[in-house]
């Protein structure tokens, strides 16, 4: 991954480096530092990064050096990396001194002048790093470069907290260039150029592609699969929904995924599942695109297929399982479905005694009684929003908790992740932003009367 991204970039700085002797030697001390980016390496980069700050030779100049700056990080090590990433994180955030200065000169400032001094305070509150950041972003490829340096930074900074800052800086810069208003929504199909195919298959998250005949299917004529794309970055899908054109909501995604399924006439269908819906760009994480997508997505199913009646997901509970098994048994004990669930663990720690009174009915009862009790009443540390980072998703979406399905995933992932459960979501077209916003604005969580039942 580390190659094709050099690769990607030198292109990029084969078209834009200006000629001349005094700039070749400088990319070529540049290019030779150790990739551990010793001191006196590390001395050499601060030099190169004040000379792409201080504009000298205009713009383009400037972005030419930062081309320059950008394949020299892609040619170091982790710990290169990490030590590049905290020169410019700690010695090129904000400006302490010019920032004070600038406040005192606004206090300074007759209220009626104050423009000119605001205007010099909010300059000074910006890094020196976010300026050389935005050097990037009239670079070809230079958008995809930052977004993948911030996939990295995501990982580094974890261990080095030194680095939050330039995370946060780079996150809202991207979220910039990232609105909403500027994607495109695009449609992928089997003609789509087969580079692009091959993304769809590495970036698929929820449901491992495992062929190509595997793809076909997801592409066929009663399927649908939407990315969203930049202007900037226009063979690298940022987010994709797979959606499935089908009688009633799917209750079992094996037999969704099936090859060897009859394709459904497309007069006969009348509901969309969303059955996965993957983020391609972890550097891009925290930036939201999933609600826009999905409401897209549905406007444009309901003007190619008037007839479709329902729009719902068909979608994991990855932390289901991880929750129960930790949840303390005097807590679990009060939960509806909690007692038989101890009941039906223990029974089969002794071995199935047959005296048990927990029939194979009884468990599964449980079972889902308190996987509909982990989705719409356990929460998040916050408090305010649901735990299962999927159930997340969809509620802030404006979607509707519609109905739990037994053995909905048999694959080793969903026997992992959730005891084989899946949920279906509904989206009501009519009521989404309401929901949302209870959502959002309350933790009201929209139930269907089927998981009320089981809440009880």
């Amino acid at each position: 991954m580390q190659e094709q991204r050099r690769n990607i970039f030198e292109r990029a700085f084969k078209r834009i480096v200006p000629g001349g002797d005094a700039a070749r030697l400088s990319a070529s001390q540049l290019s030779s530092i150790g990739p551990d980016l010793p001191d006196a390496d590390r001395e050499l980069v601060r030099k190169w990064i004040d000379n792409c700050l201080a504009g000298a030779g205009g713009p383009v100049a400037a972005r030419s050096q930062a081309v320059t700056l950008g394949r020299a990080y892609l040619q170091l090590s982790d710990t290169g990396r990490i030590r590049f990433l905290e020169l410019l994180s700690v010695d090129y955030g904000i400006d302490e001194s010019a920032v004070e200065q600038a406040i005192q000169a606004w206090h300074d400032t007759a209220a009626e002048d104050r423009e000119m001094a605001a205007q010099r305070l909010r300059r000074a509150l910006e890094p020196a790093h976010t300026t050389l950041l935005k050097q990037f972003n009239g670079v070809p490829t230079g958008v995809k470069f930052l977004v993948d340096m911030r996939e990295e930074l995501l990982t580094f900074a974890k261990t080095h907290s030194t680095l939050a800052p330039l995370e946060t800086d780079l996150r809202q810069l991207l979220a910039t260039w990232y609105d909403i208003g500027l994607l495109q929504l695009e449609e992928i199909t089997w003609q789509s150029s087969a580079a692009l195919l091959e993304k769809l298959i590495a970036y698929e998250a929820v449901h491992t592609i495992t062929s190509w005949s595997d793809l076909k299917n997801r592409l066929d004529a009663d399927r649908r699969c939407f990315a969203f794309f930049h202007p900037n970055m226009p063979n690298e899908p940022l987010i994709f929904v797979e959606v499935a054109l089908v009688r009633g909501l799917a209750s079992d995604i094996q037999k969704l995924l099936d090859e060897h399924a009859p394709t459904q006439e497309l007069d006969a269908v009348d509901t969309a599942i969303f059955y996965s819906i993957s983020n391609a760009q972890a550097g891009l994480a925290g930036i939201s695109f999933g609600n826009f997508l999905i409401k897209q997505v549905v406007t444009r199913l309901r003007e190619e297929i008037p007839q479709l009646k329902q729009f719902a997901t068909l979608s994991p509970i990855p932390g289901f399982r991880r929750w129960l098994d930790k949840a303390a048994r005097d807590e679990l004990a009060k939960l509806p479905g909690g007692a038989q669930w101890l009941g039906a663990t223990a029974q089969h720690a002794d071995g199935g005694d047959e005296t048990s009174q927990v029939s194979a009915e009884d468990e599964r009862g449980a079972l889902m009684q308190l996987a509909a009790v982990y989705l719409c009443r356990i929460k998040h540390r916050d408090g305010a929003r649901a735990r299962d980072p999927v159930a997340d998703f969809h509620l802030r979406n404006g979607a509707q908790v519609a109905r739990l399905n037994w053995m909905a995933d048999t694959s080793e992932k969903g026997l992992q992740q959730a005891y084989g459960l899946m949920v279906n979501y509904l989206y009501e077209p009519a009521r989404i932003e309401q929901r949302s916003d209870q959502y959002t604005d309350e933790g009201t969580i929209a139930l269907s009367s089927t998981i009320r039942k089981r809440l009880k």
